[in-house]
């Protein structure tokens, strides 16, 4: 079990205070492991198994037809005179759960942890009904220091592993696939886009276009990176004779981005401060799925692949990320926190000198004096281009910011 010790140490913070720990993300990226961890960090410091009460959802031991059975089954597991952790695991499972949730957050001897694989479960009544009262822990799936600390550096280089990384990505269940045999690691991704695609997005919805659904997701996925519009989709997919339009393709991308399979990164004017309204570019959560949905199209743009890696890494640090526009150019990431911003450029290589000029030159544009990065694949030693610090992306992926 790889120790997912940054949501981990955040469970541990918010452990006893009054908020539901909410901890969200796609299917399968480990979310009820990182309950199975902290379980286990429980019981380690004194809390016995009569105070645990875990509920997997999608177990059919566990079918409620509603809040009122879910709630009436944890509390006659209550006892006023103990302490208890309630982890309910896929808690869009069960309708009007948000009542049930909210009468055992208001029980003082109770501490509440639940999941949830869909984001507009916190955008509607649970966010209303919960406001002020929930923290939320956002999952992705394994970042390279995670994934690489499953394997043995003996066996192969960082950089090595590091181009597995970037085709195979980081969805937990494929580090034993891998280790085992790894031509059975499609059929797994295949099962996890499967689930998502149907239970996820087409049941939840109400679509009956499966080919429509997953050409327009294609299209995303081989665009990340890419300012691309509803309109742009739209007009290329009709070309091709698949009808469709603008306003089915906006409904179907907020269903991926609710499901956790894509994120929306909006465009920030470096020098205005502001958001911009248009062509926003998109990331996949999971280089994995993206290859297991090309196919072998999916290895031509290793360049933006890269970027995409860096843009999870960044919300993984806690920041909020934006694609920077300087006049004319392009910052590939704006990142923003309570300490300001750091400008991020990506490039598989720097070698050559007009690309080095071309990937300077936007951070050069800002007109400000926050830290700036350029990142790159290249193994040459660290070097500094007037305050813009040109680092090693594996380096800066294994390092303890």
């Amino acid at each position: 079990m790889i120790e997912r010790t940054e949501y981990l140490e955040k469970l541990k913070r918010f452990k006893d205070k009054d908020l539901i720990k909410v901890i969200t993300g796609i299917r399968r990226c480990g979310k009820s492991t990182l309950f199975e961890l902290f379980i286990n960090y429980l019981k380690e410091n004194g809390i016995k198994d009569n105070q645990i009460i875990n509920i997997n959802l999608e177990d059919v031991d566990y079918s409620f037809k509603d809040y009122k059975e879910l709630y009436d089954y944890v509390n006659s597991k209550l006892d006023n005179k103990k302490n208890y952790y309630v982890f309910l695991d896929e808690i869009q499972n069960v309708p009007k759960f948000q009542k049930a949730v909210d009468s055992l957050y208001i029980k003082k001897n109770v501490d509440v942890y639940i999941t949830r694989s869909n984001a507009y479960l916190l955008s509607g009544e649970l966010a209303t009904l919960l406001s002020g009262r929930y923290v939320e822990i956002k999952m992705l799936p394994l970042s390279f220091k995670e994934y690489l600390s499953a394997f043995d550096e003996s066996n192969k280089s960082k950089y090595e592993y590091f181009l597995d990384y970037m085709k195979n990505g980081g969805m937990p269940g494929n580090i034993p696939i891998l280790k085992d045999n790894p031509n059975d690691l499609d059929t797994y991704l295949e099962g996890i886009f499967t689930t998502i695609v149907y239970k996820d997005i087409i049941t939840r919805n109400n679509i009956s276009d499966k080919n429509l659904l997953e050409n327009i997701l294609k299209f995303i996925f081989d665009s990340i990176g890419s300012p691309i519009s509803t309109k742009k989709i739209s007009d290329t997919l009709t070309s091709k004779g698949i009808s469709t339009s603008n306003h089915t393709v906006e409904n179907y991308i907020t269903s991926f981005v609710e499901s956790f399979l894509i994120y929306k990164a909006e465009r920030f004017d470096v020098k205005g401060k502001n958001l911009l309204a248009r062509d926003y570019k998109y990331y996949v959560v999971d280089s994995g799925l993206r290859s297991y949905l090309l196919g072998k199209k999916a290895d031509s743009d290793m360049g933006h692949i890269l970027e995409n890696i860096v843009y999870l890494e960044l919300l993984r640090r806690g920041y909020k990320v934006y694609v920077g526009k300087v006049d004319e150019l392009e910052v590939d990431f704006v990142a923003e926190n309570r300490a300001g911003l750091k400008y991020f450029q990506v490039s598989l290589s720097v070698r050559d000198e007009k690309v080095l000029e071309r990937e300077l030159k936007s951070l050069q544009k800002t007109g400000d004096h926050y830290p700036k990065y350029l990142l790159t694949l290249d193994m040459d030693l660290e070097a500094d281009y007037n305050g813009i610090t040109k680092i090693n992306v594996i380096d800066w992926l294994l390092d303890n910011e």
